[in-house]
């Protein structure tokens, strides 16, 4: 059954009245951009979910989305069903209701792992009742996908302002390394995300291709980054994929290690009892980038 072209029509009304790209409108909505460009292609459905994300994040009807309802734009939060009447009306999420579900999923699943988190506790979180999670998220599969595609989006977003001012190839690397190192809370809380999504895509066909999606990119990320290195003289003439594979396979490991560790009260870990701490990670990752990657000067 195809879907009304018009409801491909009135979103893509939506996305242009939020000054949004396709793919930044994704972002928003926490949805995969090709899907949400086959949908407007009219090769694809949009589910009652997205609809409902689409609504909130554009602060309209979602009747009106489906051709159901009026035309008058009204507040996002107005599209989410009430709150439970025992708990206070939550305040407006900023980024909207969905991405305030998702963030907060996020921070659950890096403190208590994802099959300890329930709806319940996610709701409780965002100050609103099981129902309008699942409004926006029907099931626990979609929260874990749209949790890990926010980690994956907010991750490449850094990666592009942190490398912004790079001065070469190799200065690149450097801060694209900085980055992986789980030093702050939230780089914490997305590693633990990361290490209960392995888990996962050894079980769920779904999650598995989410997983090898994101570490394709990742990969070529990184090799693109050697390659311009040796094309700019400042790495050895190597293999860009193998080398890529190398080094990403080693932060994983070595982030591992790091997650490992209790972190003190400020954040930081102790390198007592032989415990891997972020700065050790730094240091091992920089000497293998020196030994394995660097050109040495007047070869």
């Amino acid at each position: 059954m195809q879907q009304d072209p018009e409801v491909a029509d009135r979103v893509r009304k939506v996305i242009a009245d939020a000054g949004a790209t396709q793919r930044e409108f994704a972002r928003r909505i926490v949805m995969d951009p090709s899907k949400l460009s086959r949908s407007l292609g009219g090769t694809r459905r949009f589910t009652a979910a997205e609809l409902a994300r689409i609504a909130d994040t554009g602060g309209v009807d979602a009747g009106w989305l489906l051709g159901t309802g009026a035309q008058d734009r009204v507040p996002a939060r107005d599209v989410t069903p009430p709150p439970r009447r025992d708990r206070a009306p939550a305040a407006p999420a900023e980024g909207g209701r969905p991405l305030q579900i998702v963030r907060e999923t996020v921070r659950l699943v890096a403190e208590r792992g994802f099959h300890a988190v329930r709806v319940a506790d996610i709701a409780e979180a965002c100050a609103t009742s099981t129902a309008a999670i699942h409004y926006h998220f029907p099931g626990r599969d979609d929260l874990l996908e749209a949790a890990v595609r926010w980690c994956m989006d907010e991750d490449t977003a850094r990666r592009a302002a942190r490398v912004a001012d790079a001065a070469d190839a190799a200065d690149e690397l450097r801060q694209l390394v900085e980055l992986q190192i789980p030093r702050t809370p939230q780089q914490r809380w997305q590693w633990s995300v990361w290490l209960d999504l392995w888990a996962e895509a050894a079980r769920s066909t779904a999650v598995g291709r989410l997983h090898a999606d994101y570490y394709r990119q990742w990969r070529a990320t990184v090799a693109d980054v050697i390659r311009r290195g040796v094309d700019q003289g400042v790495f050895r003439l190597v293999d860009p994929q193998s080398a890529a594979l190398r080094l990403t396979a080693l932060i994983d490991g070595l982030a591992t290690q790091v997650l490992a560790t209790t972190p003190g009260t400020d954040g930081a870990t102790s390198g007592a009892d032989g415990a891997t701490t972020p700065d050790d990670m730094h240091e091992a990752l920089l000497v293998y980038v020196d030994a394995t990657l660097t050109a040495v000067p007047g070869t």
